[in-house]
């Protein structure tokens, strides 16, 4: 390193990577710190730092969106899902019922709505066919992840990873199916590992809850004062005997009292339950109780319950419910909490919230509209089954296939095949114009516009070229053990930081050393995108593992258990593959 600016930018990265990893900063703000000091800093012009923004592969991300959510409005998923489940007889026959879908759905649409829609779809349809939803939900997240990297647009990182690599290398770029050398073999053979070891290493959870539901949630109600349940123990007015609902604590101007037959009841009391979705619902409907929240807010929410799960980036997170000021920020209120799959102790009150909580919301009707894209929560479900339009539906569906098609042989670039089918869904009503807005992911763009930047930095500044002369230097000019170190740098910060940053921060020290050394960048690119995807082994490390976390009753092990095996040997087919396909020599 020869200058201040090299230095800078090398300090800056890492602080940018110790930040990701250490603190509960949001990855977008992080980067656009990042972007701002080296735009400040004067190591990149103005223009150069906002290239990001008008960069072919962001904007094309960005349609994407809307076009996922024309899918999901009209409900095609829900429709085809329901097509392709059927009536397996066996774990084996139900993983490749969840796998063929979902593989192909993610192939061309972003997995976090096919993934939330799967969730309950999977729920229902393992109690029918006898299986716990746990040997099935872990699956349904890998096979969304495995899917994604079929195709070009399969996953964001894929799209802002070209659009960078035209950049850096005033190349065209690939095309929609070039990964599908890889990705489709990989995909099957993630599969065959899920076959195989699955059913031996995931646990059965549906023996580990008296419900049958998908969550044993806890929930909080209060005794109305001149109520017909005042006055009564909890045996007289019928609340010890509910079906699927059990009362656990009784709670009396702040403390607690006996679960016992001989307890009255008296006006203000706040009963603790535990039990499922349903019968919490049944609960609020109950002569002489209300929701806490009803107490204290006489401008009651409409009672439409909607279950959330809290993100990883969520600002909740670490905070109780009193101190989240949770009603005011999302005009909702908080009914139950389970934490996966269990009930919590103690008040709802003092509960302090963390990543993959599932809760238990009060709110008026366009509240799952409203938050339906927001980051805070990765899973929106009403309880009550929202009706696919088959016609809009088939029309969705149609959009998307003429647009694939167009793309895939080259009649048009993906971003005008995505922009015209993006702008056909919403002249013929698929969506709305608020919902295509709503469905644009702000926090993902802003993060891949900011890495954009910090990629552009490393390039310029000559920092990539230092660190990829070092690999160069200790790999001894090995093409072989560059493209393994690739991918292991990639999948290593992918389970800690952002994928779409972890893959960008890599592309230009990755076109660095492949220049340097005469090497082809095509398969070390690719490794950079598989890598970026490939994420198995925490529930924390891609949205649909942590959204699958709570309904599923994992814990944290059980992703460790199959997730780093899955990660070792999708690692080693993606290098063989890639080894065996291409010529690592220019």
């Amino acid at each position: 390193m020869e200058n201040w600016q090299d230095i800078f930018v090398s300090v800056l990265t890492i602080l940018a990577l110790v930040t990701l990893i250490s603190s509960r900063l949001r990855p977008h703000w992080v980067m656009m710190v990042v972007l701002v000091l080296l735009m400040l800093s004067g190591v990149l012009t103005t223009a150069e730092a906002l290239s990001g923004l008008a960069n072919e592969g962001m904007i094309t991300v960005a349609v994407m969106f809307i076009a996922a959510a024309g899918i999901q409005t009209t409900g095609g998923v829900t429709l085809l899902v329901n097509a392709l489940m059927g009536a397996p007889k066996t774990i084996p026959g139900a993983l490749a019922r969840v796998f063929l879908p979902v593989a192909t759905l993610s192939a061309f649409l972003n997995n976090t709505p096919v993934v939330a829609t799967m969730i309950p779809a999977i729920m229902q349809w393992s109690r029918r066919i006898g299986v716990a939803p746990s040997k099935l939900l872990i699956p349904l997240s890998y096979s969304a992840i495995l899917g994604g990297t079929i195709t070009l647009i399969g996953t964001s990182t894929n799209l802002v990873v070209n659009g960078l690599y035209k950049e850096l290398t005033h190349s065209e770029g690939f095309a929609l199916f070039d990964l599908a050398v890889v990705g489709i073999p990989v995909a099957l053979g993630g599969f065959v590992i899920m076959l195989v070891c699955f059913n031996r290493l995931l646990p059965d959870t549906s023996a580990q809850t008296p419900f049958a539901d998908i969550h044993d949630f806890t929930a909080e109600v209060q005794v109305t004062p001149e109520g017909p349940v005042a006055g009564k123990t909890a045996e007289e007015a019928g609340l010890r005997h509910l079906r699927s609902m059990y009362l656990v604590a009784i709670s009396r101007q702040r403390h607690s009292l006996p679960v016992t037959p001989d307890t009255l009841l008296e006006g203000g009391d706040i009963l603790v339950f535990a039990g499922q979705t349903s019968a919490i619902s049944g609960l609020l409907t109950f002569k002489g109780l209300q929701s806490v929240q009803q107490a204290s807010d006489q401008a009651a929410l409409d009672n439409t319950l909607i279950q959330v799960v809290i993100s990883a980036g969520c600002d909740v997170i670490g905070k109780t419910v009193t101190q989240a000021n949770f009603r005011r920020r999302y005009g909702a209120a908080i009914v139950a909490i389970a934490r996966h799959g269990y009930r919590i102790d103690g008040p709802l009150s003092t509960v302090v919230l963390a990543a993959g909580d599932t809760l238990l919301l009060k709110a008026r009707p366009a509240f799952a509209e409203r938050q339906q894209h927001n980051q805070d929560f990765l899973v929106i479900t009403p309880l009550a089954d929202t009706l696919p339009n088959p016609a809009k539906a088939y029309l969705a569906w149609g959009l998307l296939a003429v647009g694939v098609t167009a793309a895939g042989f080259g009649i048009i670039s993906m971003l005008h095949a995505a922009l015209a089918v993006a702008a056909i869904m919403l002249l013929t009503g698929c969506l709305s114009t608020r919902q295509a807005e709503q469905s644009v992911d702000f926090s993902v763009i802003m993060t891949i516009a900011a890495s954009f930047a910090l990629g552009l930095a490393l390039q310029k500044t000559g920092v990539a070229q230092y660190l990829a002369d070092n690999m160069l230097s200790v790999s001894g000019n090995n093409p072989i053990l560059l493209l393994i170190a690739t991918y292991i740098a990639v999948s290593l910060l992918t389970e800690v930081i952002t994928n779409n940053a972890a893959a960008l921060m890599m592309l230009p020290v990755v076109i660095a050393f492949t220049e340097a050394a005469q090497l082809n960048p095509v398969p070390f690119t690719f490794a950079i995108m598989m890598a970026a995807s490939a994420s198995f082994a925490t529930p924390l490390g891609y949205q649909t593992n942590l959204m699958v976390y709570g309904p599923g009753n994992y814990r944290f092990t059980d992703f460790l258990k199959v997730g780093v095996l899955m990660n070792l040997l999708i690692g080693a087919l993606t290098l063989t593959l890639l080894v065996w396909q291409f010529d690592l020599r220019a």
